[in-house]
């Protein structure tokens, strides 16, 4: 049994909710325990998953949140660069699946959260499971 860290950045209450709970059902199905911490924001979300391997405590990770465009350049930047720091700790050889919904608006993101829909949640859970088999199987 491994030990995995959902990080949320609890912006839109309601598609974090799917989006965790279709993580957190592949993770548990699975037979791994599960904690959530939460951040502000889909950019503190790779510190925090930083931080937290540091510890030791942790066999894999989940990124999840949602970036929907707005009307300013701000939706590029967070997107961007969430993904960017998401993407380097993965190259480092952490476990993580990134959930972190990048859309144009919030009919597009409640379909990819939704998990009786694309089940994003789940996919990014899949990734982290996949992922941690690797980094065994390279060990």
């Amino acid at each position: 049994m491994s030990q995995f860290l959902i990080v949320e950045a609890r912006f839109y209450d309601h598609l974090n909710d799917m989006l965790i709970a279709g993580a957190r059902k592949v993770l548990e199905d699975a037979g791994h325990d599960v904690e959530i911490l939460t951040v502000p924001g889909a950019l503190e979300i790779p510190a925090a998953i930083a931080m937290a391997v540091e510890t030791g405590r942790y066999d894999g990770f989940v990124a999840i949140g949602a970036v929907i465009r707005g009307e300013t350049y701000h939706f590029e930047i967070v997107a961007g660069e969430s993904a960017r720091g998401v993407m380097a700790l993965t190259m480092d050889g952490i476990a993580i699946g990134n959930g972190i919904l990048t859309t144009e608006n919030e009919e597009q993101a409640i379909v990819r959260a939704d998990p009786a829909q694309a089940n994003k949640g789940a996919d990014a859970a899949n990734a982290a499971l996949k992922l941690l088999e690797l980094q065994e199987k390279f060990r």
